[in-house]
């Protein structure tokens, strides 16, 4: 296994990150002990997960994820070996909290001693925005429109003051965000530096060879600043592994049982999948083994959050680390990149 600092901090996590989202919809609690025990004892040290999981979210799957992980840690007693990330949901879900979900100190509070009982653990290493409180282009929105209508946030200085009482109480070391925007990872960045108050260490957004949009104007800030990225949807939901090409839809996967990654399925980005399918085949890999191994490969990331429903998924995706792209094919891959950029934001 491969490691990194998480941002300017002196924790050292695994290249490879568990995620976790899946375990109590595709996965019951024994297929998540299995995955966690797997992880484990591949050198994987950082686990994400969130209050909101499992997915898809709604009031039965709320909080189920991390009831397994708690699970785990009280069975397996080994909490100390885990850098453990969770979050707190943003504003939207009306079964959490009454659907408010601003980042004030009482939310926030609620939020993290709730996760704190389903966890069994009295720490959170890291602890992330899910989204930002404020209107603006995430999940999939590749756009920015000011929302004339989107009430009132709570300031970063605000939500920086908040959390800064929770790591100062020891129930968090550490803060990131989720979903967030070069306005936002500046802001916060400025604001810890001029205020002197605690810093984010990382970002979790989306980045796949289907969507490079973080390079554009979040790549440079995290490099500079030391914020890195903590990537999800390596494998675009899946796509990248190419289960869906020529109109496949296998029975159990995410697009068969779901609604809501359709975007991941345009006919944009099946165009793209079958360029990198061709190049996977060329070199002797699987698609799954090159979009992971991309990247793993990027500056700007400090772990990739790999998912899995299977064993067999899971192995893959971790053995990745052991795969270095040549010159030529990041050479090929940007090629294929540029005729079409970022079809599945």
């Amino acid at each position: 296994m491969k490691f990194k600092k998480l941002g300017t901090t002196d924790l050292d996590v695994s290249l490879i990150c568990l995620g976790t989202m899946t375990w109590g919809t595709q996965n019951t609690e024994k297929d998540a002990f299995e995955q966690m025990d797997y992880s484990i004892g591949s050198g994987v040290n950082f686990f994400d997960t969130a209050e909101l999981y499992s997915v898809p979210p709604n009031s039965e799957s709320y909080g189920k994820t991390e009831v397994m992980i708690g699970n785990w840690f009280e069975k397996r007693k080994n909490r100390e070996k885990i850098v453990l990330a969770t979050k707190v949901a943003g504003p939207g879900c009306n079964w959490i909290r009454g659907g408010g979900n601003n980042f004030d100190e009482k939310t926030i509070g609620e939020a993290i001693d709730g996760s704190l009982k389903r966890l069994k653990t009295d720490y959170i290493d890291l602890y992330q925005l899910h989204w930002p409180e404020r209107s603006t282009n995430f999940f999939g929105r590749r756009d920015y429109t000011l929302d004339s209508e989107e009430g009132d946030w709570n300031s970063f200085e605000s939500v920086l003051k908040a959390l800064e009482k929770f790591i100062k109480s020891g129930k968090i070391r550490y803060i990131g965000m989720s979903n967030e925007t070069p306005y936002g990872l500046s802001k916060y960045i400025e604001l810890s530096k001029n205020k002197n108050l605690p810093r984010m260490m990382s970002v979790q957004n989306p980045y796949n060879l289907v969507n490079r949009t973080y390079e554009i104007g979040m790549s440079e800030i995290s490099i500079r600043e030391k914020c890195g990225l903590l990537v999800y949807y390596p494998l675009a939901t899946g796509a990248l592994s190419g289960k869906y090409r020529n109109g496949q839809m296998p029975k159990n996967s995410r697009q068969a049982l779901f609604k809501g990654w359709e975007r991941h399925l345009n006919p944009l980005a099946m165009n793209a999948y079958e360029e990198y399918f061709k190049l996977a085949k060329e070199y002797q890999m699987t698609m799954a083994q090159l979009a992971q191994a991309f990247v793993n490969s990027r500056p700007f990331v400090t772990s990739n959050i790999i998912g899995a429903t299977t064993m067999e998924q899971l192995k893959e995706n971790i053995d990745s680390v052991n795969i270095e792209l040549s010159d030529e094919i990041m050479e090929k891959i940007n090629v294929i990149h540029n005729n079409n950029p970022n079809p599945s934001p």
